[in-house]
């Protein structure tokens, strides 16, 4: 290979306004990837014919781009076309979401559809939605972000998308997320345990401000028998699993704990787990999904 010791990927994120491929750039830049965003065709098709120009070695590259460029719809599926696989792997990433989904959200932010033009918001949706089809049909990943909060997106991203080990090879990538059950279990969770079962620290008048990440509701779980055993059964079955997974070459495990609100126990739980998890040595990538709410 003429650049670099691997192929690198190339993830081009498009797709209907209001989905979310703002939040999906931001999260390939933090996760290390060279992203340019809504370049004018011009441009455009002047990087995508030499995407490792000026850019580091082994670094992954994305484009985020829409309908708002001119020319797009019709020119944007021949540009992809004729990227050359044998310099990147690309990916084309489409993100759509539901009539309502997108009315909703546009009058929320109080934004205007790029392609609005002094017609309803609907028939704007509905144009672009249009406009992409042919687009939408050739993309390799499609993401419906309808029912999907920000934290599930993110980590949708940082799942499929998440740096690669040395040699270009994936290892287990895990997730460990909190959550409450009353807001819905998370997208791609592939191990659930329910925690409600724990003594609730929220009906405890010191504690119910506070969250599973501060000491004392720490502690008061600390002193529950059922608490304790839980998190070593945990731990063990987990170290059980772990070693499997990774010599079927599992790519990715979501491990999703919930209690009811998603601010005690859950917290509580997964941030011990991941504790115990590093202790030997297993990277585990830690989110809290209802926390803030």
């Amino acid at each position: 290979m003429s650049r670099g010791s691997r192929r690198r990927r190339l993830v081009l994120v498009t797709g209907l306004s209001g989905s979310g491929r703002s939040t999906v750039g931001k999260c390939l830049e933090d996760l290390g990837f060279h992203c340019v965003d809504n370049l004018p065709l011009p441009l455009l098709e002047r990087f995508l014919a030499d995407p490792l120009a000026g850019v580091p070695e082994d670094v992954d590259l994305a484009v985020v781009t829409d309908v708002r460029t001119p020319g797009f719809a019709e020119r944007f599926p021949r540009l992809v076309e004729a990227i050359d696989r044998e310099v990147v792997t690309p990916v084309l990433l489409f993100l759509e979401a539901g009539d309502e989904t997108l009315v909703r959200r546009f009058s929320e932010t109080r934004r205007t559809h790029p392609l609005a033009g002094g017609r309803p918001l609907i028939e704007s949706i509905r144009r672009e939605r249009e406009l992409l089809a042919e687009l939408r049909g050739a993309a390799d990943r499609i993401y419906d972000t309808s029912e999907w909060t920000l934290h599930e997106l993110r980590h949708q991203v940082y799942r499929e998308f998440g740096e690669r080990s040395e040699g270009g090879e994936r290892g287990l990538d895990i997730t460990i997320t909190s959550f409450g059950f009353k807001y819905g279990i998370p997208y791609g969770t592939d191990l659930l345990f329910d925690v409600r079962f724990l003594p609730n620290p929220h009906f405890v008048a010191d504690l119910r401000d506070r969250s599973g990440e501060e000491a004392p509701v720490r502690r008061y779980l600390e002193e529950q028998d059922e608490y304790r055993e839980l998190v070593s059964r945990l731990e063990d079955f987990l170290l059980y699993l772990l070693p499997n997974y990774e010599r079927e070459e599992r790519s990715y495990l979501s491990i999703g704990i919930g209690c009811t609100g998603g601010r005690h126990r859950s917290v509580a739980v997964a941030r011990a787990l991941v504790d115990r998890l590093g202790e030997h040595d297993w990277p585990v990538r830690l989110s809290h999904r209802d926390l803030e709410r």
